[in-house]
Order: structure tokens, then C-alpha cells, then sequence
């Protein structure tokens, strides 16, 4: 569950290339889920814009482009779940967001093309996701967009939660903290 929101300079995003981005970025999410580009998989990948006018947005206590690099200030939130990546999976996003950007905004190749293009992941504790009024975990988004669990994927989440699972018991945290996907 997936979701990029994309914060951009206001009138730098014309109608074609905003679709061209949200397309590229949308591919990037659908990456993210282990390929699920199934019809679940795809209700799950949300490309979000917010223009940012000028004088809303400072860099180095500057609204020019003095400390922008090629092609221009992006600010790209990539919400996932906790346990959801690991590092190199993560280190991925953050090179397929910044090509999807170069690319579509056809960035010069001369300096450091897209070194204002900062890209964070922001993980959500296992149990805060939600949907039609209910509570999903990524077990259950793994049904939804297909990705199986006796794969590699969720073999490493399972892993990733068992070892939280024992970092919690030995602090003594309820069993029921944070919807924590129990494996055990």
C-alpha cells in the first residue's frame, strides 16, 4: 500500500508531463510490491501532487534556484509499511524516483542532475494502515496485490517481524502493541 506524494515547484508540471510522471512513479510503486502489477496491486499504488508556490519553498534560506541542481526542487514522500523493504530495496526507490524525474523533466546530464531531488521513506507501524474501516496488515496486503508469502519478499518481513516480536516479548510490551504481525 504504497503511496508518493510529490511536492514540485508550482507551474513546473504541465498536464502531459504530470502523467508521464505519475505513470513512471506508478511503475516504481508497482516495483515496490514485488511486481504485483495486479489489479489489487495497482488500487494500492496512489501518486499524490502538491504544487509548492516559490515563496513557500526556501533552500539554503534562498526562493531561487541558487542551490538547485538540474531539474529543479522535488520533494518526494514514499509512505510505506514498516517491515516492508529492506535497505537495498529502499535504496532502489530512491534511485527509480530520481530517474523517473530526470527523465520526464528532461534534466540536463552536465553537474549533479537531480541532487534536489530528495526522496524519504516514511514507514507506518505495522497495525496503522487502514482501509474500508478496518485495520489491514501487510499480511493481508500481500493477498490483496498477490505477492506470495513463501516468496523471498515476505520471507524478510517475516523475518523483519519475528525479530521485533522477540525485541517486544523481551521488554515485556503486550502481545497486542502496535497490531505487530505475529508469526509465532
Amino acid at each position: 500500500m504504497p503511496i508518493m506524494q510529490v511536492q514540485y515547484p508550482a507551474g513546473t508540471l504541465d498536464s502531459a508531463r504530470k502523467a508521464a510522471l505519475a505513470q513512471r512513479l506508478t511503475d516504481v510503486l508497482i516495483a515496490m510490491e514485488g511486481g504485483a502489477n495486479t489489479a489489487g496491486g495497482r488500487a494500492f499504488a496512489w501518486v499524490l501532487f502538491t504544487p509548492v508556490q516559490r515563496d513557500d519553498w526556501w533552500i539554503g534560506g534562498q526562493t531561487d534556484d541558487r542551490f538547485v541542481a538540474s531539474p529543479g526542487r522535488f520533494l518526494v514522500h514514499v509512505t510505506v509499511p514498516e517491515g516492508y523493504m529492506n535497505a537495498a530495496q529502499k535504496s532502489e526507490v530512491h534511485a527509480q524516483v530520481n530517474a523517473a524525474i530526470v527523465e520526464v523533466m528532461g534534466a540536463e546530464s552536465v553537474g549533479h542532475p537531480g541532487a534536489s531531488i530528495l526522496v524519504v521513506i516514511d514507514e507506518v507501524t505495522e497495525g496503522n494502515w487502514g482501509a474500508a474501516g478496518r485495520t489491514i496488515s501487510l499480511a493481508s496486503i500481500a493477498d490483496t496485490v498477490g505477492l506470495a508469502k513463501d516468496g523471498d519478499r515476505f520471507t524478510w518481513v517475516r523475518t523483519y517481524f519475528d525479530a521485533k516480536s522477540r525485541q517486544f516479548d523481551a521488554a515485556g510490551y503486550p502481545k497486542d502493541a502496535g497490531g505487530l504481525l505475529r508469526t509465532g
